[in-house]
């Protein structure tokens, strides 16, 4: 099971946000080349015909511009930038690669947008095909800026007092170094609003952030793998299957997976969001030992134990791990 975000942009408001779209199509240019194919080699520029050296000169010039804001857009600058272009309401300096290839790329990372074009295409194919992709250009954008955003709210640091985040609730550290190993305390008096547990590790006050850091995790997927049992168990029971074994994943992009021997693998991380989250995952891992698909079928068995799955399914669209 993998993860997919989407954002609505205030500057696309009155629209919804597009799909990634492949690889932009380029026609090559109509220009015979030195053996008369009818198309330029790799690496051959594009000859400009009356008064469109002047024309390309202008638009290599705008694109070229140091990104500054402009009547207070939002500005997205690629760290190898070099050229600008407006998109909708944002500017977005982006990172250009000429390469050997026959279409225009596109792709939104970390960093911003990087384009890869091939050696031949001019200037006014690259502004043409981000114009035609800028709803999903700025779309993918935004999104990862606000992924960054939400990251860093989720950053924790590794103190005493510091908060993580435990099946959705928060759960202050407190190093105490008189006991031994790690201990999730729980104050059934505690004030509204105020957070009711305490996970007391076994350390003294001048623990390194990295030794506070380790210990918590530990403890995090000692914790996780009892309580993912038991939700195993639980919808195991209802679906009428057979688990043969359950083990913690530390997968880049999947929360889970199943195999047809009936061993289930769940992302440890998941332990830090509520329970909706888990028993989402957990069911959907379930159901794939009854249909190894995403048909219809398969979505009806997670249905059949969990109806309203789809607001689980959401929140984990945009979960954030805290780390």
């Amino acid at each position: 099971m993998s993860v997919h975000q989407q954002l609505t942009l205030p500057w696309w408001s009155d629209e919804s946000p597009a799909e990634a779209p492949a690889s932009t199509p380029v026609v090559a240019p109509d220009v015979a080349d030195q053996a008369g194919s009818g198309r330029p080699r790799s690496g051959t520029p594009k000859a400009p015909g009356k008064g469109q050296g002047d024309e390309t000169s202008a638009r290599k010039q705008r694109l070229t511009r140091d990104p500054s804001p402009v009547d207070n857009l939002p500005v997205f600058r690629h760290p190898q930038a070099h050229h600008e272009i407006r998109l909708g309401n944002a500017l977005v300096a982006f990172e250009l690669k000429r390469v050997r290839r026959r279409s225009i790329g596109m792709v939104v990372g970390v960093e911003g947008l990087s384009v890869r074009a091939p050696r031949w295409v001019g200037w006014t194919e690259i502004e043409t095909a981000l114009t035609e992709k800028a709803r999903w250009i700025c779309t993918k954008l935004a999104e990862q800026r606000e992924r960054e955003r939400q990251q860093a709210a989720a950053r924790i640091e590794w103190r005493e007092g510091a908060v993580v985040p435990v099946l959705g609730e928060s759960v202050i550290l407190v190093l105490d170094a008189r006991q031994p190993g790690a201990h999730l305390h729980e104050d059934a008096q505690a004030l509204p609003g105020v957070p009711r547990k305490t996970l007391h590790l076994g350390l003294p006050q001048s623990a390194t952030a990295e030794q506070i850091r380790d210990a918590v995790n530990a403890w995090l997927q000692r914790y996780a793998l009892a309580y993912f049992d038991l939700r195993v168990r639980h919808y195991a029971a209802q679906l009428g299957v057979k688990v043969s074994s359950l083990r913690l994943s530390s997968a880049r992009t999947r929360w889970g997976s199943a195999s047809v021997d009936g061993s289930i693998r769940l992302h440890w991380r998941l332990i830090h969001f509520g329970p909706a989250i888990v028993d989402y995952v957990v069911a959907h891992e379930l159901a794939h030992l009854k249909e190894m698909n995403h048909s219809p079928r398969f979505w009806g068995v997670v249905r059949s134990v969990l109806p309203e799955y789809d607001q689980a399914r959401e929140q984990l669209r945009h979960a954030v791990i805290p780390d």
